[in-house]
């Protein structure tokens, strides 16, 4: 079973990182060209950005695949059915009503732009046009949301990701294009980025229509009270959860200690050493993009607790491994942002850290949205939002960005170890604690390791001393686990050549 999940998520994966590497780009590119604060504003709308699309995506996603496995479902029982139909039906149902919430959020924005401005700061008073160009980007994408689930559904991963890396490379070469030209140097400054991303938006949504073969956006009531009883819960905690993940970034622009201007100057910082954690974040996301649909799937009880034990162990053997990759070599990784950015990097190992735990709790919600008991991610993430607001009150006005990175980790973890706590108690998972906690053990033994020979040694003796400490840790796991990593290598190309 784990085999197709390991397929799909190498698909996913290789394909996402040369896809997002193009994207991470602009990272180096942008805080060379920008000033702290100049990045402060593009890290506050890029925190806004992905609140917004949970907020109008309204679980769909998760809704469409499950109820896409229910038309399958049906099928298999006496009830039968048309399942072609019935899948249709949830497209258009779930479509219709997210291009309908898009929509009226975009005209809602327009209208109120003004006070919206104000209420986000003095640097959106100066460009009040910002609001409209990121609320229409937010609608672009809302609209793609469903189209591209689909295209996960039907395991059309390819098509997938070449649409996406239309979208970034059109955004990489019109951010620099306009660089080129000049452009971030005048009056509108950031804004041109805005206008990059708009541009690709719209490109990809265009290019995107196609695949829905041209099934128009209609919205089935009756269909839609059920979906909105399975995903309500799911929007509740997407809400809350992308807040615990993003308010951050909210926190530090209006707690950080100093001036507005030193805030955004600390919320630039902040940002670029969070997309140093990037190969971190691509595979996460990778995993995402190939568990959801194989998670939620039709399996049988006992299949499903065994796939998803399996996979819990890999993603943490894998994040491990990753982890020390990057802080073990985070000069490297450092040179991705610009100089006046790297005075931040000792915060790294803790957002690694935060995002380590937040695939976790990732694997630890299947269980919950496979039962359709999704009240539950409702609490958790509600959990992980008081955990955050809370310490943030008492740590970012002391520490500034650095607190935040702490109150982040906390956060995290509190909702694991809930999460956890709710899936021994309701729908017990055979996980196997005692392997992860070795590698885990393993991982912060290399790390200290690596510290104390830091301070002990030259930097050449020290670089020299992590690769040795990395390829240990990354044979150990191969010989643990008994990889065949040529087959496994061979499956991964053979899937890729048809």
């Amino acid at each position: 079973m784990l085999e197709k999940l390991a397929k799909q998520t190498a698909i996913y994966g290789i394909s996402t990182i040369v896809v997002r590497f193009l994207n991470y780009l602009l990272t180096p590119y942008y805080t060379r060209i920008f000033d702290q604060g100049e990045y402060g504003i593009i890290t506050d709308i890029y925190a806004l950005i992905p609140f917004a699309l949970v907020l109008l995506s309204m679980g769909m996603e998760s809704s469409y695949f499950r109820f896409t496995t229910r038309a399958e479902e049906q099928r298999n029982s006496e009830q039968g059915g048309d399942v072609k139909g019935a899948k249709r039906r949830v497209f258009a149902t779930t479509w219709g009503i997210t291009s309908l919430a898009a929509t009226l959020f975009f005209l809602l924005i327009l209208l109120l732009r003004m006070p919206i401005a104000h209420l986000m700061g003095e640097s959106y008073v100066a460009h009040p046009t910002y609001v409209p160009i990121v609320a229409a980007i937010v609608m672009l994408d809302i609209w793609a949301v469903i189209p591209f689930a689909r295209l996960r559904e039907e395991g059309r991963a390819m098509r997938y990701v070449l649409l996406k890396a239309l979208s970034m490379m059109l955004n990489l070469a019109l951010a620099i294009g306009f660089g080129i030209a000049g452009l971030y140097s005048t009056e509108f400054g950031v804004g041109w980025v805005l206008i990059a991303n708009l541009a690709a938006s719209l490109v990809t949504l265009i290019a995107l229509l196609p695949t829905t073969e041209w099934i128009a956006p209609r919205i089935d009531r009756r269909l839609l009270s059920q979906i909105l009883i399975y995903s309500l819960p799911l929007l509740i905690s997407g809400i809350a959860g992308t807040a615990n993940e993003f308010i951050d970034r909210q926190m530090i622009k209006y707690l950080a200690p100093g001036s507005e201007a030193e805030a955004m100057a600390e919320l630039g910082i902040y940002g670029a050493i969070v997309k140093i954690a990037v190969v971190m974040t691509l595979f996460t996301q990778m995993y995402r993009l190939a568990a959801e649909p194989f998670f939620l799937s039709g399996f049988k009880k006992e299949e499903f607790k065994e796939a998803n034990a399996a996979a819990m162990k890999y993603f943490v053997m894998a994040s491990m491994v990753i982890f020390l990759g990057i802080v073990l070599f985070r000069d490297l990784f450092a040179l991705i942002v610009g100089p006046q950015f790297r005075e931040g990097i000792d915060i790294l190992p803790v957002v690694l850290a935060s995002n380590v735990l937040a695939g976790i709790w990732f694997n630890l919600s299947f269980w919950y949205k496979r039962e359709e008991k999704t009240r539950y991610a409702a609490y958790i993430t509600f959990l992980g939002l008081g955990v955050t607001l809370v310490l943030s009150f008492w740590l970012v006005p002391k520490f500034g960005y650095r607190g935040a990175a702490w109150v982040r980790l906390a956060a995290e973890a509190a909702m694991v170890v809930w999460s956890y706590t709710l899936s021994r108690k309701h729908f017990p998972m055979p996980y196997d604690l005692r392997r992860m906690g070795e590698y885990a053990l393993l991982t912060i033994l290399a790390y200290a390791t690596s510290e104390l020979v830091e301070a002990h040694a030259n930097h050449t003796t020290w670089l020299i001393a992590n690769v040795a400490i990395f390829c240990g840790v990354v044979l150990f796991a191969v010989w643990r686990e008994k990889i065949d990593v040529k087959a496994l290598a061979g499956a991964i190309i053979g899937r890729f050549r048809r």
